[in-house]
């Protein structure tokens, strides 16, 4: 891969970074329902549910199921590892739930957050990001991860004030626990786009181990499968709005995904996690979350925020080098010999590049996963109804705007430089 192909790739992944911040942001907007006493769990189970019928669907539309199976032929070892992700993503997930229970939207975001730690930690060690890099980059990335550090810290001081609506202590705690599961979950994701597999193919298997996980979270602490299809049933007026999170997820993951191969995980994840400043937005102006508190739980709130975000452009801005390049690819080589992966597929895809794909038109089971979700989420709108909470339209119409624009930038980006590879 020439230089001139990997600045293009880099400039690619950084816009899918700031993209998946926006549309991750947006996706945590529907945990504010556990305000109105909607268990934890029927929230995290029915975002879930979103997110496997959309990882199901969205391949369809995009490129087809065929292409997905055969971008699997090439890497089959990977299914067990997409599997593997979606789990400690379900487990993670349903600990954000608790943790915005406990602390707020606003408060927990960024302690989850410090997955870009865990994330630059995997990276280093596994993948060989960074190695050969000069030390300016090292710094960049080193200095980025202590400032978020900080602010997390500064953040976690703020979650012991008045700001709670829960255990504080037992928030944190859910909430550091989650940046845990996601942090280690880029273990999968960098192994597979180290070797060239398709994010849409990846996701596609991810979402057999959230669903699963979920599920079994959901039955074993409700008591039963009767249990689960009793608060389903109770709260049927607000599964719209969890599930319509899970398809706003499945949207931003894609994009950190894309990030993800193209950048690296040391950078993609620190960047797509500014979606703490996006997330501040909804607390703060749509949902009015933080109104009426003293001006010192704002300081340390937004001031915390900041100096997060500001250790993540730190990370994405110390862009790879050419020796930090030649160490991705030893990284992959490795890969190739323990899996006996073809080499030009490896080469190929992890350009962007698809010389030989054979994708075929979309089949009759594309049609069918499409015209099922069309139909699902239809049916729970016509159930739906908007909770009784004070809720900013202005500022939601404008976010909602403001993602929808990323989203066709994004999409025609992906499709012009990869053709979504």
């Amino acid at each position: 891969m020439n230089r001139s192909r990997q600045r293009t790739l880099h400039r690619l992944g950084i816009f899918c970074g700031v993209a998946a911040a926006l549309w991750l942001a947006g996706a945590e907007a529907p945990t504010k329902l556990v305000t109105v006493s909607v268990s934890p769990l029927v929230i995290s189970f029915m975002m879930v549910f979103g997110a496997f019928i959309s990882r199901w669907s969205l391949p369809a539309v995009i490129r087809g199921t065929s292409d997905t199976f055969a971008d699997a032929r090439q890497v089959p070892h990977l299914v067990v590892w997409g599997v593997m992700a979606g789990c400690l993503w379900a487990v993670g997930n349903t600990l954000t739930i608790f943790a915005v229970k406990d602390i707020g939207l606003s408060l927990a975001f960024p302690l989850w957050n410090s997955n870009s730690l865990v994330g630059i930690l995997w990276g280093t060690l596994l993948f060989k990001e960074l190695h050969r890099a000069g030390w300016l980059r090292k710094a960049g990335v080193v200095g980025g991860a202590l400032v978020i550090f900080a602010g997390a810290a500064l953040l976690s001081a703020a979650s012991t004030s008045e700001a709670v609506h829960g255990n504080p202590y037992r928030g944190i705690a859910a909430a550091v626990g989650a940046g845990l599961m996601f942090g280690s979950m880029y273990i999968p994701y960098r192994k597979a786009y180290i070797t060239g597999m398709n994010p849409l193919t990846f996701l596609t298997f991810f979402t057999f181990g959230e669903m699963t996980t979920v599920t079994l979270l959901a039955i074993g602490f409700l008591g039963g499968p009767g249990a689960l299809w009793q608060e389903l049933v109770a709260d049927r007026a607000i599964l719209f709005w969890p599930a319509l999170g899970g398809f706003m997820w499945v949207v931003g993951d894609l994009f950190q995904n894309y990030a993800t191969k193209y950048v690296g995980i040391s950078r993609g994840i620190p960047l797509s996690n500014t979606n703490q400043l996006w997330g501040l937005l909804w607390a703060i102006f749509v949902f009015r979350e933080l109104h009426g508190l003293t001006g010192n739980v704002y300081v340390e709130v937004i001031g915390g925020s900041l100096l997060m975000a500001a250790g993540a452009v730190a990370i994405a801005s110390s862009s790879a080098s050419d020796n930090e390049y030649s160490s991705w690819q030893e990284a992959a080589q490795r890969e190739v010999n323990l899996y006996r992966i073809d080499p030009n597929y490896v080469v190929s895809r992890m350009a962007g590049l698809e010389p030989e794909s054979k994708r075929g038109a979309r089949t009759p089971t594309d049609w069918l996963f499409i015209a099922a979700a069309v139909f699902i989420f239809v049916a729970l709108g016509a159930m739906a109804r908007v909770p009784e909470m004070e809720i900013g339209m202005g500022w939601l119409a404008a976010l909602s705007l403001a993602m929808l624009v990323v989203l066709v930038a994004g999409g025609v980006a992906l499709w012009r430089i990869t053709k979504f590879s």
